[in-house]
């Protein structure tokens, strides 16, 4: 089942969108991958969701949590 409050950054033709898990459009397309990830990350921390990074060739390369994280680090700082 998709979380709506996760926000993922995809290369869109020769631009870069915000999508929200399960979407199939763009919430937003920018030039750089760098300003599509700014408000990717504002979206996913408005939704507490997390914030998935895709790279050129389709896969996460990075994700980020804002909220409840699944994975929460083992280390007790």
């Amino acid at each position: 089942m998709a979380n709506r409050n996760n926000v993922h950054v995809v290369q869109r033709g020769d631009q870069w969108g915000t999508l929200r898990e399960g979407g199939e459009r763009a919430s937003g397309l920018y030039n750089t991958q760098a300003e599509a990830i700014e408000a990717g990350r504002e979206m996913a921390r408005e939704g507490q969701g997390e914030l998935l990074i895709h790279g050129l060739d389709g896969s996460i390369r990075a994700r980020d949590s804002y909220g409840n994280d699944p994975c929460p680090p083992k280390d007790q700082k």
